[in-house]
């Protein structure tokens, strides 16, 4: 068993979306500072040229892709970035998120397509530009970014639940689909880990009880990084399938 440790990350080539802050930040500098190879999208170009800036050496490149995932092309073109440089992508976050919750019956129909644009066609859209890829190669992994409440629908969630909730599915059948060509397929469910998503509620009622509840129970972003790192760390024929992390202090 002395093979089953964390000791399958260096070198590889990794995208990740989201990656100007929050969650995708803190993964981009942990599996960078493991000797992966990381190329970051995101919509604030500013932020992401910083960052890669500060993880670029000669033995681990970094490279930045302005990149809204809510356009397929600019998804695409992130991907192609990496195998460009690289000739190979080995592993697809599909992390960029927004959660704007409220009731149904506030009938916010813009932010409903939001959610629906970027938690869902977004990871989509990674999927459509990775896979190709990846089935050339014969190997790869795809970790698509859910929610515990993919898990759990909360009262003023329905929508964003429903987003997360197929994130799940569509991941669980792409499990199914890519086994011929070794590729692995991991769903990420974290709970309340502290980021900028709380910040995309714009209803204030429900907003001030986001924050009040991040700041009474959230733990930090590098706790999703040290999940995604265990998940691609695992041995080439070791698929971890799921994982579900909260707070210790979380209920819900």
């Amino acid at each position: 068993m002395s093979g089953y440790i964390n000791d399958n990350i260096s070198g590889k080539v990794i995208v990740i979306t989201g990656a100007s802050s929050g969650l995708g930040q803190a993964a981009a500098r942990h599996l960078s500072a493991k000797g992966a190879h990381v190329v970051l999208g995101a919509r604030r170009a500013d932020q992401l040229r910083q960052l890669a800036d500060e993880l670029d050496r000669p033995e681990r490149r970094a490279l930045a892709v302005t990149t809204d995932v809510t356009v397929r092309e600019q998804v695409q073109a992130l991907v192609d970035t990496a195998i460009r440089h690289f000739n190979r992508i080995d592993v697809m976050i599909n992390n960029a998120g927004v959660m704007p919750l409220a009731p149904i019956e506030r009938l916010n129909v813009d932010e409903w397509d939001r959610m629906i644009d970027v938690n869902l066609k977004g990871v989509m859209y990674g999927i459509a530009a990775a896979l190709p890829h990846m089935q050339r190669q014969m190997s790869g992994q795809f970790v698509n970014v859910s929610s515990v409440a993919g898990h759990k629908v909360m009262v003023n969630g329905a929508v964003y639940s429903a987003t997360k909730h197929a994130v799940r599915a569509v991941s669980e059948g792409l499990r199914q689909e890519t086994r011929p060509w070794n590729i692995r397929t991991t769903i990420v469910s974290p709970g309340a880990v502290d980021s900028e998503l709380k910040e995309s509620v714009t209803e204030p009622d429900i907003a001030q009880g986001m924050r009040d509840f991040y700041h009474a129970v959230a733990i930090p972003a590098e706790s999703f990084a040290h999940a995604v790192a265990f998940a691609i760390g695992q041995p080439e024929e070791m698929d971890v399938n799921e994982i579900v992390f909260r707070p210790t202090r979380q209920i819900p």
